[in-house]
Formats: C-alpha cells, structure tokens, sequence
C-alpha cells in the first residue's frame, strides 16, 4: 500500500486552513501528567450509519456549563470503505466534518480527542471487519496509514487543543501484539508529526495499564464502567443483562460488595502506578445506561467522580445526547428540563459541574 497516495488523497484546503493560524510557538500539554480535561463523548461518526456531522450546538452547551474536552469515537467507515482494497481511499467532505469540529472546539476552549474506535481491522462491536488488525499486517498497515494521514492534516494544530487516542478499547489480546499494533501506530504519527499528543486505550477494554509503554511518552486512557451490574443493567446489547436484579449502590454480588473502596483498589490504584511511572492517565469513557435506578447512577457516579478528582484526572462521559447523557436519556424516573428540543437532567449535570 502507497501510504504517500493515501495522504494526498485527502488532504483538503479546509485541513491546511485549521493549522496554519497555529503556527505561533503555543506550549503543548505533556503525557506525563495529562491536563484534567472534563467532557463527553460525541457520536455523530460513531458508525457510519448515520454519518451525520458534528453539531454545533453541543460545542455551544458543553463550553458554556464549564467544560473542556469532547471526545470524538469515529469508524473509519464513514470516510472510506470496509473493502481492504479500497482502505487507503478517503471522503475529503467528510473529512472536512472532522476540521469543523476541531476548529468548533479551538473557538470555545474545548480540547478535541480523535479516536478511531473502528479501525481497519478492528472494532470492539460487530460486525467484525474482514482482516484482524492484531494479526494482519494489511490491516495495521492501513490503520496505520489513516492516523498517518491525520497527523499530516492536523500538523501545526497545538496539542493542547487536539489529540489523538489510538484504538478503542483492545480486547483481551496478547500483550505482544497489543504493543507491535500500538508502537506502529505511534510511529506513523510521529513521522508526520512528532509533537502531537497520543493517548493509548489499555488493555482488556480499557481497563488494564500497559506498563509496558510507559516509556513510549504517550498517555493512557482507563474506563468507568465497573461493576457492569450497575453501568450496563438491561443493556440489549450485553448478554443476560435483562436477568440481573435491580442494582443498588453499594451493590452486593456473590460474597463481595461493590463500593468506593473496591473501585479504589481495583482501579485507581493500578493506574496510579503506571502514572509514577511517567505516563498520563485520563479517563476516556464511563457512564450508566438509562435503565439503571436514577438515584443509584448518580451515586455511584459520585463515587467514581470522588475518586478522580482525588488522583487528578480527567474523564469523558459516554454520552452527551442519549442513553448514557445528560441530555435525551430517556431514564424513566427522572423528571426532566426543557431545552429547546432537548430534555436535560439536571440532576446529573450538576453532579458532573461539581467535579
């Protein structure tokens, strides 16, 4: 694959307009110690179906109740193909949704996080794509090329105002070949770009440190999802969630209690290990589905908020808008606030202001 077709292929007057007003010498944020970016996760390119563009109006809510960081989980489908032999072609229109909401976070104080959490040959949700990224070099080579070609394009841009987090969520693999797929990766970056802040998912879902590549001088991003039991009760998509008792919090299961505790130990302590080691930490998706009790969701919340502000890191609720948000969860007992066209939770908003 000629990765230098690839990057001419997409590269727009738009991406060259976005850096070049950065070129002024600002400082740049240090993966050692990650800045204690606040946000969420915005999904218009979660999948390509819908691919829709970011909104403006969300930019416009999440700077004006104090917060700083969006997270971007994108599938590399909405701007190529799912055919292996059309992965180094690009969409510069829809490429150029991706400028819009870089340059929509710059005006407002919001650091941008590119993820690409469908990859050439990996994405932790079906469908499976046609060739394993963690065993295929075709599939990495292509990956590869993608973030190649972002670096090009954003070259300039400062990274306090724009990072980029690998793959989402890596599975339970190999340590070997989580470390070969992310240090190329790395390396494509940082041929284009060497400056650009990258931010790497540990292992097991996000839940793991990778020691390992503490010296790589990237940050790590962890989850708050656990225990699944409260985050993912009657989730459709997680198997026999359907079948668990209603949680509380703190929640008994088996002979063990969940609490702020347990979350400590199991959690933060592991993390704060690999951070002594020189390597930022924040904490790129948690949140509770919608069928989750309300009052049980915001106060295991609080405890997971405690805990991170207690270490110092950031986080990105998953989502803004939807199930998992502060905005059109559809939560049944909660009585909502009208918002133009939204339904907002109060409730929840302002626990997240707090921390």
């Amino acid at each position: 694959m000629d990765r230098r077709r690839f990057l001419q292929l997409g590269v727009t007057a738009a991406g060259a307009a976005l850096a070049a007003p950065c070129a002024r010498g600002q400082e740049t944020v240090d993966a050692v110690k990650l800045p204690r970016w606040r946000g969420f996760n915005l999904l218009e390119k979660f999948t390509d179906q819908p691919n829709s563009a970011f909104v403006e109006w969300d930019f416009d809510r999440i700077a004006e109740w104090g917060f700083d960081f969006v997270r971007l989980p994108m599938s590399y489908r909405c701007w190529s193909e799912p055919d292996p032999a059309r992965w180094l072609e690009m969409d510069p229109a829809i490429l150029g949704q991706v400028d819009d909401a870089i340059e929509m976070g710059r005006q407002r104080g919001i650091h941008v996080n590119l993820n690409l959490h469908r990859a050439p040959g990996y994405c932790v949700n079906p469908p499976a794509e046609p060739l394993d990224i963690w065993a295929d070099d075709q599939a990495l080579e292509a990956a590869a090329a993608h973030w190649a070609h972002f670096a090009q394009r954003y070259r300039g841009v400062p990274s306090e105002e724009l990072s980029f987090d690998l793959l989402n969520e890596p599975g339970a693999i190999p340590k070997d070949q989580y470390l070969k797929v992310h240090r190329r990766l790395i390396e494509a970056i940082r041929e284009e770009d060497p400056d650009r802040l990258i931010i790497a998912d540990g292992l097991n879902w996000g839940r793991v440190p990778v020691f390992e590549l503490a010296g790589a001088g990237v940050g790590q991003s962890t989850r708050g999802y656990d225990p699944m039991r409260i985050s993912h009760h009657r989730a459709s998509w997680v198997g026999g969630s359907d079948q668990w008792p209603e949680p509380t919090w703190p929640l008994s299961e088996g002979d063990g209690i969940w609490d702020k505790e347990r979350l400590r130990e199991e959690y933060i302590l592991p993390w704060q290990e690999l951070e002594a080691m020189g390597c930022g930490v924040h904490v790129g998706e948690w949140g509770c589905f919608n069928q989750t009790p309300h009052a049980v969701a915001l106060a295991w919340m609080e405890d997971w908020l405690q805990l991170w502000q207690e270490a110092g890191w950031g986080w990105a609720l998953w989502n803004f808008r939807g199930s998992f948000g502060i905005l059109d969860s559809a939560r049944p007992d909660v009585d909502y606030e009208a918002l133009g066209d939204h339904r907002l939770d109060r409730a929840m908003l302002e626990l997240l202001r707090r921390y």
